[in-house]
């Protein structure tokens, strides 16, 4: 298989939806409004982690296109509030589809993870004419983000199977980030009066 042929319009695909989402929130900044985006990463899963993800997934190398998460960009947010701000605007975007959403911020996975995900079709232009893609974007706050990327390296580590002191550790983590994200939100007004004032200097 020719994997730089088959990955380009995923690639293609990731860097547009980077550059539209940075639009936002320079739009939000020259309005001198609260951006709900603090900042925006995506990326293309490398081709091992494809393989695995097709194998564990009991799909054949000629429809890896049903993979969801090929493609990834994820939103960090400030608040949460504004994770349901992103969601709204994707949601009313002419320039891709939503096929799915997942809120795992109001219904948290068993182990503690929270994020907001949702699977879009997206049309590439290419050479050969357009191509509907596949991605995934997932919109969270700056605390879930913390949680879930150092779960995600021990699940690396532990190859899934997190001993279950670490696990109840990480429980515990994912609740005290959420307490923090709730106690930040009660505050919002205050931290970005001061983020105004500071622009403004």
């Amino acid at each position: 298989m020719q994997w730089d042929a088959m990955l380009a319009p995923y690639e293609q695909a990731v860097e547009e939806l980077k550059i539209k989402l940075k639009g936002i929130r320079k739009q939000f900044e020259f309005d001198a409004k609260h951006s709900p985006i603090e900042f925006i990463t995506g990326r293309v899963k490398p081709v091992p982690s494809v393989l695995e993800k097709a194998e564990a997934k009991r799909i054949p190398l000629d429809r890896l296109e049903e993979l969801q998460d090929i493609a990834g960009v994820r939103v960090v947010c400030p608040f949460v509030g504004d994770i349901y701000t992103i969601v709204e605007m994707i949601r009313s975007r002419e320039d891709l589809t939503i096929s799915e959403e997942k809120d795992y911020v109001s219904h948290k996975k068993e182990s503690g993870y929270r994020s907001y995900h949702m699977i879009i079709d997206y049309p590439v232009e290419t050479i050969q004419g357009v191509k509907i893609v596949i991605a995934e974007i997932q919109i969270r706050t700056l605390a879930m983000n913390f949680w879930a990327t150092n779960e995600h390296s021990l699940n690396y580590k532990y190859k899934g199977n997190i001993p279950s002191d670490i696990k109840a550790r990480l429980k515990r983590a994912a609740e005290a980030a959420f307490k923090l994200d709730e106690e930040m939100s009660i505050i919002k007004n205050e931290v970005q009066e001061a983020k105004r004032m500071f622009y403004r200097k």
